[in-house]
């Protein structure tokens, strides 16, 4: 089996019992009217019978009890134990938002078993009016965002009377050459060399501009290593609290056209507005800007996915600013000016120059600063795309997909939002110990979000 590639593996470094290192999803469900009572049991009894894992379901560490090796590698578990990957819940009466909330933040606190596979799926019933929620988390070494919401557009059906396969059931495709033909052990190595030779060729001019802009004393790039101190960015314990948001997409990309920004901007600018009510709340509003580190995707377009290929950009969310008008019109000159670095470069080049970009975090992560010293960005924000259409599984429709991500030391928050079906739905992950009342964040931004719409006359879609 193949080993895991650096950025792959880096989770794997930065695994410990407060910064686990996986991710999850939280997929409520609603039933068909005539569903059997006995559903899940009889799903669950099914899965127990009939499940034969693919990869990546199957793969497990070589040394599960030395995460640190210098290089990791997946094998094959012949004998899966699905009674362990594969559970059912349920929630106390009266089964609301806030119950299934309580549940999933502690699930979502419980590490990773990594003599096993690196996953599980959770089977929650009782909540009210016989929905049911699947919560599934898997370590971020093994799967990333984007490969996960392809095996989820594969795994569910467009047509309601489909009898499709829980999503584990389900292989990542392979990838074959385009033009048929095999490639050698040589041929792979030497194209692998010509691509990062290029594309540190390519980095090479772009940090040639970026010190041409420090001499020049640009006050944009200036601004991106000022990141302020904040009760986001201390150290964290193991408990998570989560929360959720939705919106309309139609309306969100509507809004974020009119404001002469795309839908990323107006999702930092709803994250800033709520930021800023929530740390004004707390008395710890920065008097600096927070700075958010956005994941970029650089996959090309027949990506099939597996394992993490992204790059990275910081921007100012502008929490100083009081008008949201003015918040989100400084957001999109930062987010425009830090694209424009990346803007013609190649895959492997951006990745390159992400690397740069983080490395001081990184250094905080080896040396164990992380936490104590001043951040270089305060929070992680990110919006992955998925399915615009509804899903069914066997009868039962998907209400929203609802991201959960990681905390770690010196970031005790992530916001991942995923589209779905002409929703947006936000995931607020966050350190229990660092983040008092963390669903208020999430009603803060909806809040936001209102006054962007009020100050830009725009209607609700």
């Amino acid at each position: 089996m193949p080993r895991l590639s650096p950025n792959d593996a880096m989770f794997l470094y930065g695994e410990s019992p407060e910064t686990m290192m996986h991710v999850a999803s939280l997929l409520p469900f609603t039933p068909p009217p005539d569903v059997d009572p006995t559903f899940l049991r009889d799903l669950l009894h099914e899965v127990r019978t009939t499940t034969r894992l693919q990869p990546p379901w199957n793969l497990k560490l070589k040394h599960p009890r030395f995460l640190k090796h210098p290089m990791p590698e997946w094998i094959e578990e012949p004998n899966p134990d699905i009674d362990y990957h594969v559970r059912r819940s349920a929630l106390p009466s009266p089964g609301g938002e806030r119950e299934l909330g309580v549940l999933v933040s502690r699930l979502h606190a419980v590490p990773i078993d990594f003599t096993r596979p690196p996953w599980e799926t959770h089977l929650i019933e009782g909540l009210e009016g016989g929905r049911f929620a699947l919560y599934t988390k898997m370590h971020h070494s093994l799967i990333d965002g984007f490969t996960g919401n392809k095996i989820l557009a594969r795994s569910f059906s467009t047509e309601p009377d489909a009898h499709t396969p829980l999503f584990f059931h389900m292989g990542k495709p392979e990838r074959t050459r385009r033009d048929g033909a095999p490639q050698s052990p040589l041929e792979a190595a030497m194209a692998g060399f010509r691509k990062q030779f290029d594309a540190a060729t390519e980095v090479a001019g772009t940090l040639r501009d970026l010190v041409n802009g420090f001499r020049a004393g640009d006050p944009q790039l200036a601004g991106r290593l000022r990141a302020p101190n904040s009760i986001l960015n201390g150290r964290i314990g193991r408990n998570r609290r989560f929360a959720t948001q939705q919106y309309s997409l139609e309306h969100m990309k509507a809004l974020a056209k009119a404001g002469g920004g795309t839908l990323n901007d107006l999702v930092l600018a709803v994250c800033a507005g709520g930021l800023r009510k929530y740390l004004l709340d707390q008395r710890a509003l920065p008097d600096d800007p927070l700075i958010a580190m956005l994941p970029v995707a650089v996959r090309a377009s027949d990506d099939v996915g597996g394992g993490n290929s992204v790059g990275a950009i910081l921007a100012s969310l502008a929490t100083n600013v009081e008008d949201p008008r003015k918040r989100f019109d400084t957001i999109i000159a930062s987010t425009s000016r830090a694209k424009d670095r990346l803007r013609g470069l190649s895959r492997q080049a951006v990745i390159q120059l992400s690397a740069l970009t983080m490395a001081p975090s990184g250094i905080q992560t080896v040396t164990g600063t992380l936490g104590r010293v001043r951040p270089q960005f305060n929070v992680t924000i990110s919006n992955v795309p998925g399915p615009q259409h509804s899903l069914y599984f066997r009868g039962a429709r998907l209400e929203a997909v609802y991201p959960l991500s990681i905390p770690i030391h010196g970031q005790a928050l992530n916001i991942t939002c995923t589209s779905y079906d002409g929703k947006l739905n936000f995931g607020f992950t966050g350190c229990r110990d660092s983040l008092p009342r963390l669903q208020k964040l999430a009603v803060y931004t909806g809040e936001a979000l209102a006054e962007l719409t009020a100050v830009m006359n725009h209607r609700e879609v």
